[in-house]
Order: structure tokens, then C-alpha cells, then sequence
């Protein structure tokens, strides 16, 4: 599956981004779906993810009641709603698809390019 993202921008702090991810194929229900961020000599940090049906959704700590990961699988696309941004959000912000069920040791196993989101005091 190839993954495209797209939404990043600049915003000020307490601002909202979307950012969508479009997958290509017609397999898209057999992915959990994830989105990941990465700073400039960091390590990628998990952001949320999402099971292949939508029903269960899993968030890290310091996102959770601003962020909200969502799909829609008939347009094979999946979003990241993030609301109340913080500076510390800035980052490249990855999507990814995990085959089967989501599994938070699994690795991911396709990524698509980064968008940058850049969040402003």
C-alpha cells in the first residue's frame, strides 16, 4: 500500500490542524492505520492509531483529549483531528499501515512521506 499525507502547515498555539492520509489499493480495511511524529535528531514518537474497522483508537499520553484518529474506509483514508496544539507538537508527522489486527508491538510495516507541522507560541 502506498500512503500519501497532506494537511500540515503553520498554525499558532491553541490553533487546530486535520491531516488526512490517503492510502492507494483496495485492501485498505485489511491496515490498522497509525500516525507517528518525528523531531530532527529524535526518535519517532507513536501518535494514535486506529484498528481496521475504526472501532477502537489508542492514543499517546501527552495527546490524548486534543487529538482524535479517524478513518473513513470507503474513501481509504485516515485522519488525525488535532485541536488546542502546543509549540512541543511541532514535528514530521508519518503516516502508516499495520497489517491485520493492531498490535502496539507490531512494527508498522508501510510509511508514507512526512508532513511538517509547525505550531507557534
Amino acid at each position: 500500500v502506498q500512503l500519501q499525507a497532506c494537511g500540515g502547515g503553520l498554525v499558532q498555539a491553541g490553533g487546530s490542524l486535520r491531516l488526512s492520509c490517503a492510502a492507494s489499493g483496495r485492501t485498505f480495511t485489511r491496515y490498522s492505520m497509525g500516525w507517528f511524529r518525528q523531531a530532527p535528531g529524535k526518535e519517532r514518537e507513536f501518535v494514535a492509531a486506529i484498528t481496521w474497522s475504526g472501532s477502537t483508537t489508542y492514543y499517546e499520553d501527552s495527546v490524548k483529549g486534543r487529538f482524535t484518529i479517524s478513518r473513513d474506509n470507503a474513501k481509504n483514508t485516515v485522519y488525525l483531528q488535532m485541536n488546542s496544539l502546543k509549540p512541543e507538537d511541532t514535528d514530521v508527522y508519518y503516516c502508516s499501515a499495520q497489517i491485520g489486527q493492531y498490535s502496539a508491538t507490531n512494527v508498522f510495516d508501510f510509511w508514507g512521506p512526512g508532513t511538517q507541522v509547525t505550531v507557534s507560541s
